[in-house]
């Protein structure tokens, strides 16, 4: 058996990419994307004529609503092939205002319904700040279930974990990726891989501190540099992973056991953690990694939203 059917036996696997046609080889339930994968996509000679398409139909509509119609695209085209769930991002620039994150939200939604799809299958995605958290758990009151990504620290999994939030997306790779800068020279690999991968720890973390509490929303891990990663959290709930991590996986028949389970998780003295806006940003500021690594995400996907805007022109 090799290393992706193995870890189907754990966890969910869900591939993260805008590129649609590739998701068939590898039979993954959902799939994710934000505006970087889409504007990857559109960027290949397949995916253009849908960024025409859309504009040919929609081209007099103010431009956020031809961006949205563009995602819900995609994320049906998307759907089309996989058996759960698409996962859409809200404009990141939105990231500090509730009430329009809320009002993008269910417009995005109305759209998905509007092609028929069901509310189910849809996770509206949206940045883990204090703002994005108090719109997601607004959403899920109206049942519209909402995936909170740009999470980097345990402040961001407890509120969203008290929000009711249906799923986050820890950041595993972002995460390595600024403590290994952050040591520069005194960086081992080899003492930081794996169960010791400062990503793979956080998301841990979250996991054991979900299942011990009782708390419902779904932990999928996000951002994967390396095999090594993905592996060390097999039995997380999902695990979202790009088309190139997925053929490796694919490719290779080492043997892959369980790393995280609930009944595990359960036997260990974990304390209920709550926050209010004060403690959560406090604990943010406290965690110079969160604070970083959560603002460039947020300026990054914002450049890349502005990029899809110039193509829609």
């Amino acid at each position: 058996m090799n290393q992706l059917d193995a870890l189907k036996q754990f966890t969910t696997v869900v591939a993260d990419t805008g590129d649609f046609k590739q998701l068939s080889a590898f039979q993954p339930q959902d799939a994710t994307t934000n505006p970087s994968l889409i504007l990857k996509a559109v960027l290949k000679p397949e995916y253009l004529p849908l960024l025409k398409a859309t504009v040919a139909a929609h081209g007099n509509e103010p431009m956020d609503a031809q961006i949205d119609r563009l995602l819900v695209r995609f994320g049906c085209e998307i759907l089309a092939t996989i058996p759960g769930r698409v996962s859409t991002e809200v404009d990141a620039r939105l990231s500090f205002d509730t009430p329009a994150t809320v009002a993008r939200a269910k417009r995005i939604m109305a759209l998905y319904e509007a092609q028929g799809v069901k509310r189910e299958r849809v996770l509206i995605k949206i940045a883990s700040t204090w703002e994005g958290i108090q719109a997601a758990a607004e959403l899920e009151r109206e049942g519209i279930r909402t995936n909170l990504t740009l999470l980097f620290s345990f402040a961001q999994a407890v509120a969203c974990g008290d929000a009711k939030v249906q799923l986050i997306s820890p950041f595993v790779g972002r995460i390595y990726d600024w403590y290994k800068k952050s040591a520069g020279a005194a960086w081992i690999e080899a003492d930081n891989a794996n169960a010791n991968d400062p990503g793979v720890k956080s998301v841990r973390a979250i996991y054991n501190h979900y299942k011990r509490n009782g708390i419902k929303t779904e932990v999928m891990g996000a951002s994967f540099r390396n095999v090594g990663q993905i592996t060390a959290l097999a039995g997380c709930d999902l695990l979202t992973i790009a088309p190139e991590l997925l053929a490796q996986l694919e490719a290779s028949n080492e043997a892959l056991t369980q790393a995280l389970s609930a009944s595990a998780a359960m036997q260990l003295d974990l304390p209920a953690v709550h926050h209010t806006e004060a403690s959560f940003r406090y604990a943010m500021n406290e965690d110079a990694m969160a604070t970083e690594k959560l603002a460039e995400g947020i300026r990054a996907f914002c450049v890349d939203a502005v990029k899809l805007e110039a193509l829609m022109h």
